[in-house]
């Protein structure tokens, strides 16, 4: 979906296809079919933009056969499908059983990291709308904190891979005439955690090919301030690459009995629930929902935030409720000023087959009226800040 901001701009919204995970190209083909055309023609528009996930197998089949990637080129015109952003944070596995931490393998520190993520900038050059110049690619925030924290040659490793990236990414620009920018993507627990976090790494690389990647449920978790935290990366020169238009799970008095029995129900064993609250003293948090719920390392007088993607236009019954909030408040800054801060958004929801239970669509069509809400609802809050909708 594109709109016309105000200032002349062309700012892309897209759902992210990880919601819908396949490691092979023929799986991604498959989604295609099955789940993103669906949703397109749920919302009545003859054009629909994805955010692809393209895992490590199906990137490197792209890569290897240049007849499969036009063909895939194709399918997506044919299907009414376009792409302009890439998420490259999950490298393999993310429909596994159990993702948790192996989602930040491998990290920055690893060739194999640098080596996927100029194939997947290699690759959205070639899937780009005609019309379209600009590309973006989400990427994990460097690494998980540990062991990264305690290897004194893990932070040279890192920036010589980003510096190396953007190199590439130049002579992508020169060869194809598209621009390819990668945004790294905050998350806690990583040793980039927030907006903040990414700041002097990204100063220390110094290219305006590498930015960041606002991820607004990533943002709420650990309860940073959307103006302070734009401000600091437009005071420092740091690029918002994509944002990502997301809502974590709120609890707003988690020390009475009712709330945890509702969070309960959202802690699953399949992917990581960073748990955050802000106290007098400051941040504190566990790696994942059901530690804060089992001990007492957590202070329960303030509260809590969990890394969990609820759905936008669905947020959890009370006692919870969502901080789709603070994505409108990031969305104000991002878009709604006399200029746009980053023309790439994507809805990112690839929580829905691990909310609870009586939550789950139960078919792809229930999942696909779920995404085409969530959809509706941006752009219902991209029109109402003056953002006018495209054919």
């Amino acid at each position: 979906m594109r709109f016309r901001h105000p200032d002349g701009t062309t700012v892309h919204l897209a759902y992210c296809t990880n919601v819908h995970p396949a490691e092979t190209l023929d799986g991604v083909r498959a989604q295609l079919r099955d789940h993103c055309e669906p949703v397109r023609r749920r919302l009545g528009r003859d054009r629909l933009g994805i955010g692809l996930w393209l895992a490590k197998e199906a990137a490197r089949t792209l890569v290897n056969d240049p007849s499969a990637l036009r063909a895939l080129r194709a399918e997506l015109d044919h299907r009414g499908l376009e792409v302009v952003t890439l998420n490259g944070f999950p490298y393999e596995g993310f429909g596994a059983e159990e993702v948790k931490y192996r989602v930040y393998q491998p990290d920055w520190t690893h060739p194999e990291r640098l080596a996927h993520t100029t194939d997947l900038a290699r690759l959205l050059a070639a899937l780009l709308p005609e019309d379209v110049t600009h590309g973006s690619v989400s990427t994990l925030p460097i690494a998980w904190r540990t062991p990264y924290a305690t290897d004194p040659a893990a932070a040279a490793t890192a920036r010589k891979a980003l510096t190396a990236l953007a190199q590439r990414l130049d002579a992508l620009a020169e060869l194809t005439g598209k621009s390819v920018t990668i945004g790294l993507e905050p998350e806690p627990g990583c040793t980039v955690e927030t907006t903040a976090d990414a700041i002097a790494p990204l100063t220390a690389v110094g290219h305006d090919r590498i930015g960041v990647c606002v991820d607004t449920c990533h943002l709420a978790t650990s309860f940073e301030d959307p103006d302070t935290a734009l401000d600091a990366l437009h005071t420092a020169g740091i690029p918002v690459a994509k944002a990502q238009l997301s809502a974590a799970l709120h609890a707003e008095h988690p020390h009475l009995p009712e709330v945890r029995e509702a969070l309960a129900a959202f802690a699953e064993p399949r992917f990581l629930h960073q748990t955050r609250t802000l106290t007098a003293a400051g941040l504190r948090g566990t790696d994942d929902l059901d530690e804060a719920l089992a001990g007492v390392s957590l202070p329960d007088s303030t509260p809590w935030r969990s890394h969990f993607h609820v759905p936008l236009h669905a947020p959890p019954a009370p006692p919870l409720t969502s901080t789709l909030p603070v994505l409108e408040r990031v969305l104000t800054r991002l878009v709604g000023g006399p200029v746009p801060l980053t023309r790439h958004l994507e809805v990112e929801t690839y929580t829905w087959q691990a909310l609870p239970a009586e939550l789950r669509p139960r078919t792809r069509a229930q999942l696909a009226d779920g995404i085409a809400a969530e959809l509706t609802l941006a752009r219902d809050l991209l029109t109402d800040l003056g953002l006018k909708e495209l054919p």
